[in-house]
C-alpha cells in the first residue's frame, strides 16, 4: 500500500463552507477551539481546574464496570486506571451502533483519535492521554443503523425496534450465514467471519455486540470504550437535565449562535428545541412541555413540574441527551479535551459554544475528522491514462467531464473565437452608444445578452452533440467516477472495513494508523 495524495479540506468542494471557515480561524470566537499546541495547552489547564477527583474515580469505575466482561489488554488496564490521576485526559469520538460498524469511515475516526492520543503524549511528556469511543446506544432510529454493504452485497438486520437500540437484543443472525458465503474464501475471511459470529450472538444487545467488536480490533491500541446509557454517568448532570426541564437553558443559551450560523451559512446542523431530552422505557420519545404539564410526545404520559423532577431524581437513567444534549453530557463525565467528528457533527457542535459557558464546562477543542479512500492502482492507471488526476474526482465532476469531451474540439474554437468577436465589437458599440439617447444605449446591451446567449446555447448543443459521438469516453469517465464513487458518494461512506479486511486484513488497519493525519483535516488516498 503506497499514499498517492493527502488533499487539504480546503482543496475538496463539497467540504462545507462552515468547516473550511472553522479550520481556517474564520469564524470569530472559535480560534480556541482548534488544533493547536497552544490551544491543547488551555484546555488541559482548564480541564484540569474544572474536573474533580470525584468525578475521575466515577468515570475510571464505570470503565471498569462497563468493560469486566472483555479481554482487555495491558495498555487498556493502564488507561482506566490512570483517568483516577489529575493528568491524565480524554480524547474522544463517537458513532452510531451501526450493524458490523457500519461504514469504514467508523474505523478511521477511531483511528484518528487513537493517533491524536499518542501525537499529544509527544507534545505533553508530563500527561496522559485516553482515546474513548462513546457509544450513541440510546439512539432510536434503528432503520440507520441495521445495515451495512460491500462492494457485492447489503447486509440487514430485522429486530424489534423503537427504544434506545443498545438495548436491542439480537435473534435474526441470518446476515451472517450470507456475509459467509461472500468472505469464505477470502485471505482474512475467516477471522471477519469469527469476528461477526462473536459480536452477534443470539441473545446479546447492539450495545454489547459493538463493545465486542471495537474491543476486538482496537484493544491493543487501549481504546476505552463508554456506555452513556447510565444511571451512575447520568446522576452526574441531574442538575443540567432539570435547568433544561424548567428553564429551556439549551435553546436560550444557543440562540445567538445559532441565529448568526443561520445568517451566514443559510441553516445550521440541528435545532434546537425547547426542552432537549427523551424519556426512555420500552420506546425513547421526546419530552415537552404544554405550559402546565410535561408530556411525553407519542404516549399518555404526562408529568407536573414536581413528579417529572422527582422522576429525574430517582431515576435519572429514564431521561436521554438529544444529539445536541449528548455533547454536554459528555463533556461532563469525561475528563475530555477534544472531539473528533465528522462535518456535521462539527457543524452542530458548534452551536454550543454559548450554552458551555452558562453551564460552566469547559468548551472541547473540535477536530473535523480525516477521510480515507483505498484506490485500486488499476484504476489510478486508468485515471493516468486519461491524463486525469485522482484530486479530479473531488472537485465538480461534471466540468471536469464536460471538459473533457470537448478537449481540442475545433467547433468549440471557432464558438469562442466568434463569441469574443461579438463581446469586443460590443464593447465598442456601447462606449458610443452612450453618446446618444439612453434608450438605444439599453438596445444595444440586451442586443449583446441576445446573442450571447445564443452562443451559450450553441455551446450546450455542441456538448450534446460530442457526448453522443464520445460515449465510449463518457462511459469510461462514468465508470471511473463510480470506482472512485460508488454509489456516487464518498468510498468509505459506502463500504464496510471488511471490504478492506478480507484481503489485507491487519496490514490494513495498520496503514491506516501510519498514514492518518492530526493536526490536519485532509482527505488521504492510498493505493491498494
Amino acid at each position: 500500500m503506497k499514499t498517492v495524495n493527502k488533499i487539504s479540506f480546503n482543496d475538496i468542494e463539497s467540504i462545507p463552507q462552515l468547516i473550511k471557515d472553522f479550520l481556517n480561524h474564520q469564524i470569530e470566537g472559535f480560534e480556541n477551539a482548534t488544533f493547536s499546541i497552544e490551544n491543547f495547552a488551555q484546555q488541559i489547564h482548564l480541564k484540569q481546574n474544572s474536573f474533580e477527583q470525584a468525578q475521575r474515580e466515577i468515570i475510571s469505575k464505570a470503565f471498569t464496570d462497563q468493560l469486566s466482561n472483555l479481554q482487555l489488554s495491558a495498555k487498556q488496564k493502564e488507561n482506566v486506571e490512570s483517568l483516577k490521576s489529575i493528568n491524565t485526559f480524554t480524547i474522544t469520538t463517537g458513532h452510531q451502533l451501526n450493524l458490523f460498524s457500519g461504514p469504514a469511515f467508523f474505523v478511521y475516526k477511531i483511528f484518528q483519535t487513537i493517533k491524536t492520543c499518542t501525537n499529544l503524549k509527544e507534545k505533553f511528556p508530563d500527561n496522559n492521554f485516553v482515546p474513548v469511543y462513546w457509544m450513541a446506544s440510546e439512539d432510536h432510529d434503528f432503520a440507520e443503523i441495521n445495515h451495512f454493504k460491500t462492494e457485492n452485497n447489503y447486509y440487514e438486520i430485522n429486530e424489534k425496534s423503537g427504544g434506545a437500540v443498545g438495548r436491542i437484543k439480537i435473534n435474526d443472525t441470518f446476515f451472517i450465514s450470507e456475509f459467509e458465503k461472500e468472505f469464505k474464501d477470502s485471505i482474512f475471511g475467516t477471522e471477519l467471519i469469527l469476528m461477526l459470529k462473536e459480536a452477534y450472538k443470539v441473545g446479546n444487545t447492539l450495545t454489547e455486540a459493538i463493545r465486542t467488536l471495537v474491543n476486538r480490533l482496537f484493544s491493543d491500541f487501549g481504546l476505552l470504550i463508554l456506555d452513556g446509557d447510565s444511571k451512575e454517568l447520568k446522576n452526574q448532570v441531574k442538575d443540567i437535565f432539570k435547568d433544561e426541564l424548567i428553564n429551556f437553558s439549551l435553546n436560550k443559551s444557543s440562540k445567538e449562535k445559532v441565529d448568526f450560523l443561520t445568517d451566514k451559512y443559510g441553516k445550521v446542523q440541528v435545532n434546537p428545541r425547547e426542552i432537549n431530552l427523551f424519556y426512555l422505557s420500552d420506546t425513547r420519545d421526546r419530552i415537552d412541555f404544554d405550559g402546565e404539564n410535561y408530556f411525553i410526545v407519542d404516549t399518555d404520559r404526562k408529568f407536573t413540574k414536581e413528579e417529572i423532577l422527582d422522576e429525574l431524581e430517582n431515576f435519572p437513567e429514564k431521561f436521554s441527551p438529544n444529539a445536541l444534549m449528548r455533547p454536554v453530557y459528555q463533556e461532563k463525565v469525561l475528563p475530555n479535551l477534544a472531539y473528533i467528528g465528522g462535518n456535521a457533527e462539527i457543524m452542530y457542535w458548534l452551536e454550543l459554544k454559548d450554552y458551555f459557558s452558562k453551564i460552566n464546562i469547559p468548551f472541547p477543542i473540535l477536530i473535523p475528522r480525516n477521510s480515507m479512500l483505498f484506490i485500486k492502482e488499476k484504476t489510478l492507471g486508468k485515471i493516468e491514462k486519461l491524463d486525469l488526476k485522482i484530486e479530479d474526482f473531488f472537485q465538480n465532476f461534471t466540468k471536469i467531464t464536460n471538459s473533457k469531451i470537448l478537449d481540442n474540439n475545433s467547433v468549440l474554437e471557432s464558438l469562442e473565437s466568434q463569441e469574443n468577436l461579438i463581446i469586443n465589437n460590443f464593447a465598442e458599440l456601447k462606449s458610443l452608444a452612450e453618446t446618444t439617447e439612453k434608450s438605444f444605449g439599453n438596445m444595444v446591451k440586451a442586443e449583446e445578452v441576445r446573442q450571447l446567449k445564443s452562443f451559450e446555447r450553441l455551446k450546450k448543443r455542441l456538448l450534446h452533440a460530442e457526448k453522443i459521438k464520445q460515449n465510449e469516453l463518457l462511459e469510461r469517465l462514468e465508470t471511473l467516477f463510480l470506482d472512485v464513487h460508488p454509489a456516487k458518494t464518498w468510498q468509505e461512506r459506502i463500504f464496510n472495513f471488511s471490504v478492506f479486511f478480507a484481503d489485507y486484513g491487519y496490514e490494513w488497519l495498520e496503514t491506516i494508523v501510519e498514514e492518518m493525519e492530526v493536526e490536519q483535516s485532509k482527505l488521504i488516498i492510498v493505493a491498494i
